[in-house]
């Protein structure tokens, strides 16, 4: 699955994603002490695997007959299950809920029935006992198809023509299965299905499998037959139908069909292309060919909250991530489908064909899809940079992980709920990180390898963690769990202290390891086996394996080794001040990856109280003077200096912090130009409009009246503006919008289609700092203009970007009800704590743990928790860094900017 969550360009939203880099969906540690990588994660066992359904009857195969009234919004349905009873049973438990079950059969004989709706359970109970052996269970229920994107349920839109359309959608991850159906809603219970559905006639149904059969139905309906499935979780089921065309496309033979509302299909062509070319590059990869007989793709127009879904042979997406409009679309669109096409298709094979066993093992599924990604991007894309600007995956995981609200890669998962919290940035971009590291160590051929090998022991099973570290351990040759646990197995970051000397004509590098925090005074001294790359200009890299200390030898007195070469390595760095000195004169001798990990590791430092923020400043203040041009160190930089932009809220500092900032962005915007050029880079095309954006924020009066001219052109003719300056010109407009200007803007997110406009467009009137224009947003958020699946995101948009937080908070609270009627269980548990994270005022916290909500279930109380402590971090970093800041500034030349 893909969540909105990962910001690869920071200047689309950057200050959103900074400052909930560590606060949505993210969770804490579930135990007292840490997990001790000595207690390894056994291979996967049926039996052993953890769950709350009970193991003594398992399914094998379900026949499921539904009947949708789309008018009435309901569903009927009747299934046979087969199933397998291992042990004399008096009971079968299964799933479900919101279903009213009619009549229930055992073998033909009718069973007693009961329904947990807190445990969302359904026990049958027979008159007597169940003998070992197979049995046929059958089930007759009614259920509704609600608006909210969980479960099946409708998402009403209107297509390009501005007529209302209405399409049925189902989202299973992570249990909601068995709000279609009764189900064994578990990873872990594999089963192969055939799906037959009544839908409206004139719709396109879409399954896991090829339709098998369609046959006329009363009442202008068709009942359509899908193939059987191969075995599979329930959470990787899918029904789609409604107004559909697409285009289509082959990858190693298989039809490959990317579909959209009817009027969009255009747009889809470019992910009908990807896909075509990703297919048979995993084929190879994976040693073992896509089994599926098609694979379809389908944007799902507004009215979803997660940003795609694997499953299988049928991923959804939503509309944003999938749909690319070269007239409309932004430079960041074109790579964000691409990735997200890229990640879904890994899932094919890490997730559908081999499954985790259960869910804290997600990182298994979302980490690898998040690596493979990238991978399959550079593979395709070699000159879009994208392992340097992997960077801020890095450092969005880096953040969380920090945080005392942390949580090892596999964590105990008790429920649905917890589960649900699970899928955040450890579990990915952690995840991704230390499959990157454990590659760069035995190498990319040996990796792959390892991975055929997981693949083939393991397809249409599950797997835990130790599966894959053996499956490499045997292809290698190494015991790769016993450095691969103490990154997976327990939560935080490494910190490898560098001290270097020259003695005897040789530079004596000794390395120190410890544990990196931020605003964790108490955190439990942790140890690691880390694989650490070093070397430096004109020094070859060395591999070596860090536990606790060591002492390396260089020839020659070479006074710039850096570690973490090439940025392979999940740990941060410090150095002693004359090696970092020695790093700074040599900075522009290392490549974009190890300037950007530099820069990152120096800034984060400052955060954790273990260094200067003047180092880290006097290393941004020399990159236009050097020729800085990557992508990958300006995208960081420009997330590091809203960061303390925001930091600098209230201090008599700031104007003169927003003046070293222009002075140091506006070369680049001149090496640019507001324009594109023919024949430039992509990467140029993607940092312009972040360039653009940053200088509207930090109140440049050239880019704010150069920003206001093209937004006269754009309201005469919207084609006057290129795709990719619509956001910073909209969000530069917005910062100084009066209510006319606001109109214009709300106008646009009320009345377009399409989500990528909605977002924009919304973050650009979020912008506005004038109190009623913030009240009317929060109204405009919840008011239908923006779908149910992106009302939490976009009231979180508003508190970070208007810099009233507390206002949008007071109004959230006021309407809570109505907004929580609109949104999905995670939803709700996510809405106060992601608007109370943007604040610096402790009582807005103490209102959010009172909220009722807040300790409802074990996922409210991660999401208030991790929420509470992000703003005492926030508060506790903006007393350091105002007086940083300014003695920075007076100490450069900038102090008298602020009069």
């Amino acid at each position: 699955m893909w969540f909105p969550r990962r910001n690869k360009h920071p200047g689309s939203d950057m200050r959103h994603s900074l400052l909930l880099a560590s606060t949505l969906f993210c969770a804490v540690s579930l135990f007292a002490g840490p997990i001790r990588y000595a207690r390894a994660e056994a291979p996967f066992s049926f039996s052993a695997t953890p769950g709350q359904l009970p193991k003594n009857v398992v399914p094998s195969a379900y026949d499921i007959a539904l009947t949708t009234d789309m008018k009435a919004l309901t569903l009927s349905g009747h299934e046979a299950i087969s199933v397998s009873v291992f042990a004399v049973s008096d009971t079968i438990t299964l799933n479900q809920a919101g279903l009213a079950v009619r009549s229930a059969t055992i073998d033909g004989q009718p069973v007693v029935v009961s329904a947990d709706e807190a445990a969302q359970t359904l026990t049958l109970r027979p008159e007597q006992p169940l003998v070992a052996g197979q049995h046929k269970i059958d089930l007759s229920w009614t259920g509704p198809i609600p608006q909210t994107p969980n479960g099946i349920y409708y998402d009403d839109y209107h297509d390009s023509t501005g007529a209302k359309k209405r399409m049925l959608v189902t989202q299973f991850e992570v249990a909601d299965a068995r709000r279609m159906f009764p189900c064994w809603d578990e990873p872990v219970f594999k089963a192969t299905f055939r799906l037959n559905v009544a839908l409206p006639k004139a719709w396109v149904p879409i399954s896991n499998m090829p339709v098998e059969s369609t046959v006329a139905a009363s009442g202008g309906m068709q009942r359509v037959t899908f193939a059987v499935t191969p075995r599979m979780s329930t959470y990787l089921l899918a029904l789609v139908a409604g107004d559909l065309a697409a285009t289509h496309g082959h990858g190693d033979g298989t039809p490959v069909n990317t579909w959209a509302p009817a009027g969009e299909e255009r747009n889809t062509e470019y992910a009908t292309q990807a896909a075509s070319a990703i297919l048979p590059y995993y084929n190879d990869y994976f040693g073992t060919a896509y089994p599926l007989p098609k694979l379809d793709l389908i944007a799902v127009p507004g009215n979803y909250e997660a940003g795609a879904m694997e499953n299988w042979g049928a991923i959804t997406f939503i509309d944003e991530d999938l749909l690319y409009d070269p007239m409309h679309s932004s430079p960041g669109t074109k790579e964000l489908v691409y990735l997200v096409v890229a990640h879904e298709m890994a899932h094919q094979w890490s997730g559908d064909l081999v499954t985790m066993a259960w869910w804290d093992n997600i990182w298994l599924n979302e980490g690898f899809a998040t690596w493979m990604e990238t991978k399959a991007l550079d593979h395709f894309n070699p000159d879009w940079e994208i392992w340097p600007r992997e960077h801020a995956g890095r450092e969005e995981a880096m953040a969380q992980d920090a945080l005392s609200t942390t949580h090892p890669i596999q964590q105990p998962v008790r429920d649905v709920s917890q589960a649900s919290s699970a899928f955040d940035r450890i579990s990915y971009q952690k995840g991704e990180q230390i499959i990157r590291m454990v590659e760069t160590w035995l190498g990319p051929d040996t990796f792959r390898d390892g991975m055929r090998v997981y693949m083939k022991a393991h397809a249409y099973s599950n797997a835990t963690s130790a599966d894959l570290w053996n499956a490499l351990s045997g292809v290698s040759h190494q015991d790769v769990g016993v450095i691969a646990r103490t990154f997976t197995e327990q939560p935080g970051i490494p910190l490898v202290s560098v001290l270097e000397s020259c003695r005897d004509g040789k530079t004596i590098v000794a390395l120190q390891e410890s544990r990196f925090t931020i605003h964790d005074p108490k955190a439990a001294p942790l140890h690691w086996r880390i694989p650490v790359v070093m070397g430096g200009p004109g020094v070859a890299g060395r591999k070596v394996v860090l536990a606790d200390n060591m002492t390396m030898r260089f020839p020659g007195c070479t006074p710039a080794i850096k570690v973490n070469l090439g940025e392979s390595g999940y740990y941060r760095a410090s150095y002693d001040p004359a090696t970092f000195r020695a790093l700074k004169n040599n900075f522009t001798h290392f490549d974009a990856t190890d300037r950007v990990n530099l820069l990152g590791d120096q800034f984060a430092l400052f955060e954790a109280g273990k260094g200067e923020l003047a180092d880290y400043l006097d290393l941004v203040s020399g990159l236009t003077r050097n020729g800085e041009t990557s992508v990958a160190v300006w995208q960081d930089t420009l997330a590091h200096l809203e960061r303390l932009d925001d930091l600098e809220q209230g201090s008599p500092s700031r104007p003169a912090f927003r003046a070293f900032v222009r002075e140091l962005l506006t070369p680049q915007l001149a090496r640019l130009g507001w324009n594109p050029r023919p024949g430039e880079s992509f990467l140029d095309t993607l940092l312009r409009p972040q360039i653009i954006q940053i200088l509207g924020v930090m109140d440049d009066p050239v880019v704010a009246a150069e920003a206001a001219k093209r937004f006269a052109a754009w309201r005469k003719d919207p084609a006057s503006l290129d795709p990719g300056l619509v956001q910073p010109v909209m969000q530069t407009v917005g910062l100084h919008a009066d209510e006319t200007t606001w109109t214009v803007l709300a106008d646009v997110v009320r009345k377009t289609p399409d989500t990528e406009r909605k977002r924009r467009f919304f973050a650009a009137l979020a912008r506005s700092q004038a109190p009623e224009l913030i009240r009317k947003a929060v109204r405009l958020a919840w008011s239908g203009a923006i779908p149910n699946g992106r009302i939490v995101r976009s009231l979180s948009v508003l508190a970070h970007n208007s810099e009233n937080p507390d206002l949008v908070w007071e109004q959230v609270i006021a309407n809570q009800a109505q907004i929580s009627r609109l949104l999905t269980p995670q939803g709700r548990e996510d809405l106060l704590p992601a608007i109370a994270s943007a604040t610096f005022n402790p009582a807005i916290v103490q209102q959010m743990r009172a909220a009722a909500g807040s300790s409802a279930t074990s996922g409210a109380r991660i999401a208030a928790d991790r929420s509470a402590e992000q703003v005492a971090t926030n508060i506790d970093l903006r007393l350091r860094a105002q007086p940083a800041i300014a003695q920075w500034l007076a100490a450069s030349g900038f102090a008298a900017e602020a009069h």
